[in-house]
């Protein structure tokens, strides 16, 4: 009876009770992972994880009610998709989930606390984690504080081996070496010894938008620029690559803690565009103004005594525009109407007489001929030689496997011939440069060098910014004491075309060329039509953006005005 009693009252007892009862067959999910798209692509550990929990859940008479993983996610973070897919089962099945099993507990969780702190959160609700190569009781005190010491150790050593990849990856930026893809513009060489990154196409037009940039041109017109030339450019990507100083020839990385280095890659522009394309000015304290129609000289001309810039500003009581030198010390001042004059009065020396034009037109039409007959047998001449260079450098690396070269003596001479190499490359490079139609363009250019003023000055501001600094590459000085434009670069081939018109010039009027006053380039005058030595300049010339802006933006300029 007392016994009985004792049955009754035990309905009544509070607490779990330490009794082991016999749960038949529970149910457990199986999660495998590796950490890099490498191991998965060469299966490597993946079946084996997978292999190890199935025998272990056979043996341990666990159901398994679905496999997760199976492909590569990092541990650091647990915002992974399989990992989180997981948990949203393991949480809403109706099937009661009790284990979760893994091949090992860094394959569950990197991250410390916070896999304790899943871990935890599962335990309430009755999951456990079972890491089959190291069975541990987490239902006990001990086996628990085991466990999370595992979690623990497993994330302080992913800290190391991050580490360890991040100094690395430091090292390799202060060598010069660029880490991660190759920005826009450029691509990287495969199969070199070092890493060599060269400019793509893609990288001509990046240079051209940020000429654009740099003469004041919006977003939005060089997204357009770009979108007619094969290139789709949203705006923050344009504003990401502008603002990279990878294009000049520097690197940024967050790793580099602050610091700009110098790459070992080939800059896309110099330093000043890119700064210019950024509006940030090497004068003292400079900052350029807005588009302003009235002052298209601005920037773009310089002081001749200090260097220091021509900004402009708008007398509101007289309605006049004037420029002046921006720099303490320096007063210049000086009317829209006298620059602008003085300006035209410099483009009237490079123009050309209308009555030159297609005469000038026949000789650049038969010098552009002679010269491509002359790269056939040059482009010829190099390919053979770039055959030798690399038959000598395989047969050097032949030799060097099996150890009949020793390892200084190579280094040595396979520098010497990748430089060697390059440079024939470089030389081939730029004789495939080819024109679509060198006829129309050499006409057009003769057009456009007899109207170089009246262009100008029926342009728009950015056209105008365009067409100076495609005349003017490195801007114009103003000397304010003679009132006189100074030209430290013009145009090859605005330049080769007025200089081959006043020869031209000077056969019909004999006693208005003296030969004597004239460079050495001047050749005799035969029968033939003459060959000027600036051939190799024209033809790097007329294939450059430079002739490309004369056709897509002056056309209707040349038109309207005939």
């Amino acid at each position: 009876m007392k016994k009985e009693n004792e049955m009754l009252l035990k309905q009544f007892a509070k607490g779990k009770s330490n009794e082991v009862k016999d749960l038949g067959i529970q149910n457990c999910v199986i999660y495998t992972r590796v950490s890099s798209k490498e191991q998965m692509d060469t299966n490597q550990s993946l079946e084996w994880q997978k292999k190890y929990c199935v025998d272990y859940a056979v043996k341990n008479k666990l159901d398994v009610k679905g496999f997760f993983g199976g492909t590569y996610e990092s541990a650091k973070s647990d915002e992974r998709k399989e990992f989180s897919r997981m948990l949203k089962f393991v949480k809403a099945s109706k099937e009661k989930i009790s284990f979760i099993l893994v091949y090992s507990l860094d394959r569950f969780s990197r991250t410390g606390d916070s896999a304790i702190y899943i871990a935890g959160e599962l335990k309430k609700t009755g999951v456990n984690i079972m890491a089959v190569t190291q069975p541990i009781d987490t239902n006990s005190h001990a086996g628990a504080l085991q466990q999370n010491i595992q979690f623990i150790f497993s994330k302080y050593d992913n800290d190391l081996r991050r580490q360890k990849t991040i100094d690395g990856m430091r090292e390799k930026l202060l060598r010069g070496d660029w880490i991660g893809n190759a920005p826009t513009g450029y691509s990287f060489v495969k199969g070199m010894e070092s890493q060599t990154i060269v400019i793509n196409e893609k990288g001509e037009l990046i240079k051209q938008a940020f000429i654009w940039r740099a003469n004041a041109m919006t977003y939005e017109q060089i997204i357009e620029k770009l979108k007619h030339l094969g290139l789709n450019m949203p705006k923050q990507t344009l504003g990401g690559i502008f603002k990279n100083p990878f294009y000049c020839g520097f690197m940024s990385h967050n790793l580099l803690n602050g610091e700009v280095i110098k790459g070992r890659h080939p800059a896309l522009i110099d330093e000043d565009l890119f700064l210019r394309a950024n509006e940030i000015k090497k004068t003292d304290g400079f900052t350029s103004n807005k588009a302003n129609d009235n002052l298209p000289l601005k920037v773009f001309v310089k002081d001749a005594e200090s260097g220091a810039p021509f900004t402009g500003y708008l007398v509101k009581k007289k309605g006049l525009y004037y420029y002046k030198v921006n720099k303490i010390g320096i007063r210049i001042n000086r009317s829209t109407n006298i620059m602008h004059d003085k300006f035209k009065e410099l483009l009237a020396t490079y123009t050309v007489d209308s009555a030159q034009i297609e005469p000038l037109a026949i000789q650049l039409r038969y010098t552009w001929e002679n010269l491509t007959e002359t790269n056939t047998g040059e482009k010829k001449a190099l390919s053979l030689k770039l055959n030798e260079v690399e038959e000598e450098f395989y047969n050097l690396r032949k030799r060097h496997a099996i150890g009949a070269v020793s390892l200084d003596i190579y280094e040595e001479f396979s520098t010497e011939m990748k430089v060697r190499k390059e440079k024939l490359l470089g030389d081939l490079e730029k004789l495939n440069q080819k024109l679509s139609n060198p006829k129309e363009l050499i006409q057009f250019t003769c057009q456009l060098s007899a109207n170089l003023a009246p262009v100008w000055a029926l342009s728009d501001y950015y056209q105008k910014q365009i067409f100076q600094n495609t005349v003017f590459p490195k801007g114009l000085v103003y000397d304010s004491k003679i009132e006189h434009y100074r030209t430290p670069i013009v145009n090859d081939v605005i330049g080769c075309v007025a200089h081959a018109s006043k020869i031209l010039e000077g056969i019909k009027k004999p006693d208005s060329l003296n030969l004597s006053e004239k460079s050495g380039c001047v050749p005799g005058i035969g029968l033939e039509p003459i060959r000027p030595q600036w051939t190799q300049d024209f033809k790097s010339c007329v294939s450059t953006n430079s002739t490309t802006w004369a056709s897509r933006q002056s056309k209707k300029t040349l038109k309207n005005k005939r």
